[in-house]
């Protein structure tokens, strides 16, 4: 009997050595979670397109840094990027598993960035749970760095002048000049985030370094070219909507929508439908194209940042021209001189017409994802199946970019030149962070 008992203790301590010295397996599905769930909190918790963009940045430079500090195919970002600086070292560098580290600090991070914590919390704790129940000594060390890494990150967030922009004056309304901007229907909000352009730039010298040319001169001559580019905007929206049938240019314009804001109407009730932003559309692109290629843990954590900051300084290029033309939208052009009750496709998002921040963020994720995976990278893209919307099908990101700019003179709420000069915008900037950005040593 003492035998028995003896060798069932003798087991019993074997495999829970076993256990302790099992390292935690982390894969690329795991961080595919992490962002998707940040994504839904984002959506429940209805942020702007611009907020949205810098919910996104920081825990995927937190996660990345700490893979960079290990993997020499990747270089950190600190002295990169404005004003970080390196990541605190380990005092245990052999103890630690630095993919479940860098999911750690994406986690804590993301978590101070969005309103609903305890969503996020709830989340961590299921993963700290069973992470903890595989390998106690690993999983602890491993947290304690990964929180490291995240304080470190989130003092240098703290400091981009976001928290400032919040007590900043709303945007004021010019009612005397008959081109600036004013609040459409059926919200009328005011215009959302007029300071952004104060927000620190990740790789950008300044807001205005790719400040596009100005828009075609505010006329309602018939024959100038703004009056064109706006009836032009009313005779598509009709064209496509006299068709009886659903139409392909509805059909884009619907998929590429992803406005948070749209606003519904029922009698006296009126509620908003959470959507996602643009850039949360592109950081889904991001995944389907890892998914596709197999990309394992690192290099996932490398596309979604790098696609993530070329996604956060677009918004802070595009909203600085933004609120310097301040430029009506053609929804309130059209039912003041054309035709009263001509609706958009579109729902009008709530800030000034030029120019177009799905062209811009469109243009720079673009071209970030073709250097990352290639040209004539064919995909389908199913961001949209959980809002009804069908899977597209694409020959390249380009042209992906390209039908999401249209989307918005089909969806009637941009002018051709928002479009074209805000693609173009883009996709310099999209350029600008390829060639300055030093994030890969290697082509493997």
């Amino acid at each position: 009997m003492k035998k028995c008992f003896l060798t069932l203790v003798l087991v019993s301590f074997f495999i829970s050595c076993g256990k302790e010295n099992e390292s935690i397996i982390i894969n690329p599905d795991d961080y595919h979670k992490a962002v998707d769930y940040v994504t839904q909190i984002m959506i429940h918790d209805i942020f702007s397109p611009p907020v949205a963009s810098r919910i996104y940045a920081y825990p995927n430079i937190a996660a990345y840094e700490i893979i960079a500090s290990q993997n020499k195919e990747y270089q950190p970002l600190s002295t990169q990027v404005t004003n970080l600086t390196s990541i605190p070292k380990s005092e245990n560098p052999e103890s630690i598993n630095y993919k479940l580290a860098a999911l750690v600090a994406h986690m804590e991070v993301s978590k101070n960035l969005i309103f609903s914590e305890n969503k996020i919390e709830s989340y961590r704790d299921s993963l700290y749970s069973i992470w903890e129940s595989k390998n106690s000594s690993e999983f602890k060390a491993s947290k304690d760095y990964g929180l490291q890494v995240a304080e470190h990150i989130i003092l240098w967030m703290d400091k981009d002048n976001y928290k400032e922009t919040r007590s900043m004056p709303k945007f004021t309304l010019n009612s005397v000049d008959p081109s600036r901007w004013q609040p459409t229907p059926p919200a009328y909000m005011d215009g959302i985030e007029p300071h952004w352009n104060k927000i620190r730039p990740f790789t950008l010298d300044s807001a205005a370094q790719f400040k596009p040319i100005p828009p075609p001169a505010f006329s309602m001559d018939k024959e100038s070219k703004f009056y064109k580019e706006l009836k032009e905007v009313y005779d598509v929206s009709n064209t496509i909507t006299n068709t009886g049938d659903a139409s392909e240019e509805i059909e884009i314009a619907q998929f590429w929508d992803c406005n948070p804001y749209v606003s519904v109407t029922r009698g006296h009730l009126m509620f908003a439908v959470k959507k996602i932003t643009p850039g949360a559309h592109w950081i889904g692109i991001t995944k389907i194209a890892c998914k596709k290629t197999n990309s394992d843990f690192d290099k996932t954590v490398f596309a979604y940042t790098k696609t993530s900051i070329a996604i956060a300084d677009a918004f802070i290029s595009c909203w600085d021209e933004k609120y310097r033309s301040n430029l009506i939208r053609p929804e309130t052009l059209i039912n003041q001189y054309i035709d009263e009750d001509w609706k958009p496709i579109l729902q009008t998002p709530p800030f000034p017409e030029y120019v177009s921040g799905h062209s811009v963020v469109s243009g720079a994720a673009s071209v970030v994802l073709t250097g990352v995976f290639g040209e004539n990278f064919a995909f389908a893209d199913d961001t949209e199946v959980e809002f009804g919307l069908p899977i597209r099908t694409f020959k390249s990101f380009s042209h992906a970019a390209d039908e999401a700019a249209m989307s918005r003179l089909y969806g009637g709420i941009h002018y051709m030149a928002a479009i074209e000069i805000g693609v173009k915008q883009g996709r310099d900037l999209g350029t600008f962070i390829n060639k300055s950005l030093k994030m890969k040593t290697a082509n493997k």
